[in-house]
């Protein structure tokens, strides 16, 4: 099954690239690797949630965000490779997580975007990670993703 047919299944979608928000590019393809700029939580247009984690928002609500960042990654990856079934590898996810001071659960907020990618992807969803706890973020973003992946069929 296509990864948008899984995400479809899934009640999800890949949604439009989102509009950057400063002086950069949502996704760059070169060679065989699609490099996303890191995204925010958009859902059409507004961020799902502002605060940080362990303070305004709890664990549950930082998993949310980071599926929306990763669905975001997605649609920048989907926007300059055409489908999301060329990709072969997922290779790296680095996840930013605003964290209030004392927050130490980085890792399990970021399982939101890496389960997800495991469910869409199986065993080439597995992937290397970095879950770094910061003090703030653009716009009040509770949780930044960046997504590498590796595209078959150049």
């Amino acid at each position: 099954m296509l990864p948008e047919e899984k995400l479809k299944e899934m009640g999800l979608n890949c949604p439009s690239v989102p509009t950057p928000v400063a002086a950069y590019v949502p996704a760059v393809f070169s060679g065989e690797f699609v490099y996303t700029s890191g995204q925010l939580p958009f859902v059409e247009g507004s961020l799902l949630y502002k605060g940080k984690l362990g303070r305004e928002l709890g664990i549950e609500q930082g998993y949310e965000a980071a599926r929306a960042c990763i669905l975001n990654c997605l649609g920048a990856v989907k926007a300059v490779i055409g489908e999301l079934g060329r990709i072969e590898r997922v290779i790296r996810v680095t996840g930013y997580i605003n964290s209030a001071y004392g927050f130490k659960e980085q890792h399990l907020v970021l399982n939101g975007a890496s389960e997800l990618l495991l469910d869409l992807f199986g065993e080439a969803g597995r992937h290397v990670r970095s879950a770094v706890g910061v003090t703030e973020l653009p716009l009040g973003a509770p949780v930044e993703v960046e997504l590498t992946v590796r595209v078959m069929g150049n």
